[in-house]
């Protein structure tokens, strides 16, 4: 059993720090709308605080999972952040997917009061979220600091790997989000394809994702495209922060990544049409 505290009970955050309480952890929390971490207390147990300062002081790994940057400066740095109650010796496990550069700031700014920082985001949804079955990727530059909070991260987790030193979680996040795009574009456009050629869209789903068109986007979410149902899994106004990410750093590294660009612009499309809530797989709107 360890103290552990956790900041940001959204869908993803409130699940993830149920699975650490049921495992016998001895969680606080931290939620920006007071309620949500009372609410969570009644189900799971543990103590709410008013602020991440007072979640620090009681823990000896702090998990975040907040929405973006600026929202992880707010919670580690501003007064009553989590540094302002960290002791030396501290972990803070970032699930939040950020830039690179944040994960990198952030990493400088607990080493100047002897924290440990880890950005480690997460694969998923809120389904793997809530299954305890996330795909974990996480950068630190010591092996050891991974394998303090490995074995804690397992109680939500089905695979938790480092794959580098500070930042190289956030970019293999961002591998993720790349692969992602062009698969639901690509998913998209043939069930488009499909529907327009008067195939009965859910028989061609069926035997092709027997073969080798096969994906976890096809077996999750084909049906439901096809039935333009989009109100549950990732949000398109969290893949367009997550693909702008990506194409930040492929300017940076030189990398040529031009599906992610356009379907980067696709997804802004449906953001200014109404659909920033809905399912990245939504994509397919834009082809009817």
């Amino acid at each position: 059993m360890a103290r552990v505290g956790f900041c940001g009970l959204g869908v993803m955050g409130f699940p993830m720090a149920g699975h650490l309480a049921k495992n016998n952890h001895e969680v606080s929390v931290y939620n920006r709308t007071g309620a949500r971490a009372l609410e969570w207390v009644a189900a799971h147990g543990g103590q709410a605080f008013p602020s991440p300062s007072e979640v620090a002081a009681e823990s000896d790994i702090v998990f975040l999972c907040v929405g973006n940057d600026d929202d992880v400066r707010q919670v580690m740095l501003s007064e009553g952040g989590v540094l302002d109650g960290a002791h030396e010796g501290l972990i803070v496990v970032d699930h939040t997917t950020t830039s690179a550069l944040l994960a990198r700031d952030m990493h400088e700014s607990c080493a100047a009061h002897g924290v440990v920082y880890i950005d480690a985001p997460v694969s998923g949804g809120q389904a793997g979220a809530e299954n305890g079955a996330l795909t974990v990727m996480c950068g630190s530059l010591d092996v050891a600091e991974f394998d303090a909070v490995s074995g804690i991260i397992a109680a939500y987790s089905r695979a938790c790997v480092r794959l580098g030193g500070v930042g190289a979680g956030q970019l293999s996040k961002m591998v993720n989000q790349i692969a992602i795009a062009g698969v639901v574009q690509g998913l998209s456009e043939a069930l488009a394809f499909a529907q327009h050629a008067g195939l009965d869209a859910h028989a061609v789903v069926d035997v092709i994702s027997k073969g080798a068109a096969q994906s976890w986007q096809m077996e999750n979410r084909g049906h439901t495209m096809v039935d333009d149902k989009f109100d549950f899994g990732f949000a398109v106004e969290w893949m367009i922060k997550d693909l702008g990410f990506c194409i930040e750093e492929a300017q940076r590294n030189g990398s040529q990544i031009p599906v992610a660009d356009l379907v980067l612009e696709y997804y802004k499309e449906l953001a200014a049409d109404g659909g920033s809530r809905l399912d990245t797989s939504s994509l397919i709107r834009r082809l009817r």
